[in-house]
């Protein structure tokens, strides 16, 4: 296996984890998002989209999202399980990955890529330029506070993210909201459960990748 990864970025972060905590080891290459490697003819043989992660199988697949890189790895090596064990689990666990990924990820993205100088033209990313969009970056900042009260509520009442288990969720929910600093956004000092989980999920030797 190949994996394509990029140490500045969440998305690249979110497969380093789900790796690191099935204790694998693979061949990694650096693809620098800042100098534009992204869209190098070089990488886009590899992705012809330009997006970051990409795992190369063994099969000789290429694998481009997170939850197709998760899909595989979690089928090739089903211990310890990142994806839930029971049918109910299992469903959780998707079910709310989905929904960190547009409800927190999303946003943030927006808030980010339609406001900061580094991405103007690069909106979004791929291999179509677009440009940036001022009101999509204040709706996202609404959408992250938006997405903090919901986290809160959810981990009231359980410990991780989709149920009794460390997860995949929380490996997204994780990145996602380590990442809102860049649009200066932080868990409200008040939602005791979700710092109280940040902590906790923090410890972890995968969270340090």
């Amino acid at each position: 296996m190949l994996f394509y990864d990029c140490s500045t970025a969440p998305n690249p972060r979110r497969a380093r984890m789900f790796i690191a905590e099935k204790g694998l080891e693979i061949e990694t290459r650096e693809i620098s998002i800042a100098k534009g490697e992204q869209l190098s003819d070089a990488f886009r043989a590899v992705n012809p989209r330009a997006t970051i992660p990409a795992l190369v199988t063994d099969e000789g697949s290429v694998l481009t999202e997170n939850l197709g890189i998760a899909a595989y790895l979690e089928a090739r090596f089903p211990e310890p399980p990142l994806m839930g064990r029971t049918p109910d689990e299992k469903g959780m666990v998707l079910m709310w990955n989905s929904i960190v990924e547009q409800q927190g990820g999303a946003p943030v993205a927006d808030a980010l890529r339609n406001t900061h100088p580094a991405f103007k033209d690069r909106a979004i990313p791929g291999t179509v330029n677009y440009e940036q969009i001022p009101a999509l970056a204040q709706r996202g900042i609404a959408r992250v506070g938006a997405f903090f009260d919901l986290l809160e509520e959810r981990l009231q009442d359980s410990p991780f993210v989709a149920g009794e288990a460390f997860s995949l969720a929380d490996i997204s929910t994780f990145v996602f909201v380590d990442f809102a600093r860049v649009i200066k956004m932080r868990i409200p000092e008040g939602n005791t459960a979700t710092l109280e989980w940040f902590e906790k999920v923090q410890a972890r030797p995968s969270a340090s990748l």
